[in-house]
């Protein structure tokens, strides 16, 4: 017996429009996950459905892409390019303590997300180029000619 690994069939730029955005149902949203608990645990709630709005432009010789992530730095952003995927992660964290005679007041914010992408077999991974400006993550993915599969050669069989 051989085991395989199985692979999802990927879709260009994966889905960008999630599962959740279909199924949502109201009322099984307030029968299941308010009565039994799992309000906090829920992926609607927790911020993970929540990802960064993103454009995608294609033309002859490359894809351009841009990610809104307003209120990060160029240092927060990690982006790695691995099995045809380019993922994309940010986290941001500040805290500011202030102390008065009287008091002493403390604020803190931490944002992160995480983001996707299933590449096109015509993206040449090696030249990918990132660039963060003015709250805009843009990416330009460069096109690579295919190889076309050649077609089976047809052997003849000799008498």
């Amino acid at each position: 017996m051989t085991v395989t690994k199985f692979r999802k069939r990927r879709r260009p730029f994966g889905k960008l429009a999630t599962p959740e955005f279909f199924d949502f149902d109201m009322e099984d949203f307030f029968e299941n996950r308010l009565r039994t608990h799992r309000f906090f645990n829920d992926r609607f709630w927790n911020g993970k459905a929540n990802q960064p709005a993103l454009n995608i432009k294609e033309s002859d010789k490359f894809f351009d892409i841009e990610l809104a992530a307003p209120g990060f730095e160029k240092e927060d952003f990690k982006i790695t390019v691995e099995d045809g995927y380019l993922n994309i992660t940010a986290e941001k964290s500040l805290s500011k303590e202030e102390k008065e005679e009287e008091y002493t007041r403390r604020e803190f914010t931490y944002n992160s997300f995480e983001r996707g992408l299933s590449l096109p077999e015509n993206v040449e991974e090696e030249e990918i180029a990132a660039k963060y400006k003015n709250g805009i993550l843009r990416f330009r993915l460069m096109k690579k000619e295919i190889e076309e599969k050649k077609k089976p050669k047809v052997v003849e069989i000799s008498s």
